[in-house]
């Protein structure tokens, strides 16, 4: 097979700023960037049925869970392995067939005549990755571009959505309206007969649904772990064995923690599983010890040093170098060429690794950070932040939110913390808070200034406390003393801004860059109706906002 290009732009490290076209910034390799445009091909047929199956009550849950793993595994930095999305590719179509089987029986439309509900993919693998070359981003030249950038805004949300839902239903909590969505939308981006203004009302809806999602994630994270509390991190280590848990899946660092207990194994986190440490059914393991790295910025060299086993949880990292991969198991939806896949909950290789393995030789006394400020506790001393704010001991809050990434711009956010004034307070998650985790910012009558709220997810906390203030004071949420500074790396957080968009939220500064798959018009339409508006320098942006 002559050489593959490929187009992908879901990201925003994206090359160029415009588009993947020979090899992923990412690593992804065109070989499997083609396999998963196929796949979301054949889940789109797959919707089509399903969406056909509910007018008639033909609901198959198996097949809803089955549909938001298998977006997931479409997600920047989630899955590498051609083997895998073969698989996919497959199961999705037996998946489509056998619901297409019930919808008959009861009667309802499931003849389509083509497209993807008619796809059967190929016997081999250059025949899969033959077929995926019709079906890419860009293989309608006769689209309007405004409708394409809307259609994939709308395809990249549902892919964040997708991530969260598999989250949520991993510890029991679903709703059948995020499933009826995912099919509804995917569904929707074979659809012609669709205005400028429907597309801009999915995209709304997108967010409106994510917030749903993230609302059961959240319930789903407290309800099994109690609510996040106040706790600090050590940033050290302890002479030992170790395993490092980096990605977001609590289940999956539970089962973890249960399994070790008693082994002389020392679990850390890394990465967006630092907020672990705030949750009460968490904190309670003595061998769940500290924090190790941060996201992005020094990946390889964390993990190339790390002396002991790595695990990957259902994530969204870079694809791992031959210095460290030895060493990495992956769970989830995660998966790398050659690199040990853990299902069923069975960690027993990673904890046999790790005891093969040197671990710490010695103690380290590193610093220390604070994780715990989700909506319950700041909420819970509410009273004193708004007697803060009216005294004007706070004069501005800021909430400087999203994901982390190599691009040497994203120093902005470093920067823009350090120089805020010492009557401001920072509200962060995700892992772009590692940019800036460990600055001493101090307080401000007992209230931290820099509030570390959680993971991605926890944006939902963020909006919360964002509406109790805004009852509190008697006044819009656009009307609050509170800027957001957000950076964006990849598909969830296109399903959170869409989230904040839905919820009418203004005057949102985003960077490093804008998105590539948003055209000109498009932009406009976002600057008009929301002031959205890119980054720009912190001084020029820290004098727009305070004045």
């Amino acid at each position: 097979m002559e050489k593959l290009s490929m187009f992908c732009y879901q990201c925003e490290q994206t090359a160029k700023g415009e588009g993947c076209t020979k090899v992923g910034i990412c690593g992804l390799e065109p070989e499997v960037a083609a396999l998963q445009d196929l796949l979301v091909y054949a889940l789109k047929g797959l919707s089509l049925i399903a969406l056909e199956g509910r007018k008639v009550g033909v609901i198959d849950r198996e097949k809803d869970v089955f549909t938001v793993k298998a977006l997931f595994s479409t997600l920047t930095n989630v899955d590498f392995d051609p083997e895998r999305f073969v698989q996919l590719i497959r199961c999705c179509v037996e998946a489509r067939e056998s619901l297409k089987d019930k919808v008959k029986k009861s009667g309802a439309k499931a003849n389509f005549s083509e497209g993807p509900a008619t796809f059967q993919p190929a016997a081999t693998l250059d025949g899969l990755i033959t077929q995926a070359q019709g079906v890419g981003l860009k293989s309608d030249p006769t689209l309007n571009p405004d409708i394409l950038s809307l259609q994939h805004t709308l395809l990249f949300g549902i892919k964040g959505i997708a991530a969260y839902a598999d989250h949520a239903q991993i510890l029991g909590q679903e709703d059948d309206a995020v499933y009826a969505f995912v099919y509804e939308g995917l569904a929707a981006t074979l659809r012609k007969d669709l205005s400028l203004d429907d597309w801009i009302k999915l995209v709304l809806k997108c967010g409106e649904i994510n917030l749903r999602t993230m609302e059961l994630l959240d319930a789903g994270n407290t309800g099994t772990y109690g609510h996040p509390v106040p706790t600090k991190v050590p940033l050290g280590a302890k002479k030992g064995k170790a395993i490092l848990v980096s990605g977001h899946d609590l289940k999956d660092l539970e089962e973890l923690l249960k399994q070790t207990e008693g082994k002389g194994v020392y679990v850390y986190t890394h990465g967006e599983m630092l907020p672990a440490h705030g949750y009460p059914g968490l904190k309670k393991y003595a061998h769940f010890y500290g924090h190790y790295g941060t996201a992005w910025q020094n990946q390889a060299k964390e993990f190339a040093e790390f002396p002991g086993a790595i695990l990957m949880t259902t994530n969204c990292l870079q694809k791992p170098r031959d210095s460290y991969r030895q060493n990495i198991f992956t769970s989830g939806v995660v998966g790398w060429p050659g690199i040990p896949h853990i299902s069923g909950g069975n960690f027993a290789p990673v904890i046999e690794r790790a005891l093969a393995l040197a671990g710490f030789s010695a103690d380290t006394n590193g610093r220390s950070v604070m994780v715990g400020f989700a909506r319950n506790t700041i909420l819970g001393v509410a009273g004193k932040v708004i007697e803060a704010v009216k005294s004007k001991a706070i004069r501005h809050f800021f909430l400087v939110a999203g994901c982390d990434g190599a691009k040497p711009g994203r120093n902005y956010y470093t920067e823009f913390v350090e120089k805020l004034p010492k009557d401001t307070v920072v509200l962060t998650l995700a892992c772009g808070k590692f940019r800036f985790f460990d600055k001493d910012l101090g307080d401000i009558g007992g209230i931290p200034r820099l509030l570390d709220a959680g993971q991605c997810n926890d944006a939902y906390s963020a909006i919360q406390i964002a509406v109790a203030l805004s009852k509190a004071f008697n006044v819009g949420v656009n009307e609050l003393p509170l800027s957001m500074i957000l950076s964006w790396y990849e598909q969830k957080a296109v399903s959170i801004l869409l989230t904040l968009l839905y919820l009418g939220i203004k005057n949102i500064r985003l960077g490093p860059s804008l998105p590539a798959f948003i055209s000109p018009a498009v932009l406009d339409t976002l600057v008009k109706t929301f002031d959205i508006k890119p980054i720009s320098t912190p001084d020029a942006d820290l004098k727009a906002i305070l004045g």
